[in-house]
């Protein structure tokens, strides 16, 4: 069984492990974030879901999802999915 790492390098074919989420985020900028994300994982789709905003519950490797407040600062740990 891959864990989701794995599965995500594999798909990007990398053999070396890739951060999977971003707890150190939580609490800044939407803007701050997804230069954080990008300058690390620039291959990354980046989506960013307001509040009241209804997602799909697909898994995708090849993005993450920001989750923002009314004053547009992530509430919840990035991770890819």
């Amino acid at each position: 069984m891959f864990s989701v790492a794995g599965t995500y390098n594999q798909g990007l074919g990398r053999n070396n492990p890739t951060k999977i989420s971003w707890p150190e985020l939580v609490g800044i900028t939407v803007e701050e974030a997804k230069r954080k994300i990008k300058g690390e994982m620039s291959e990354v789709k980046i989506e960013v879901v307001s509040p009241g905003l209804c997602v799909t519950f697909d898994l995708r490797f090849d993005r993450v999802r920001l989750y923002v407040d009314e004053f547009n600062k992530v509430f919840s740990t990035p991770e890819i999915g």
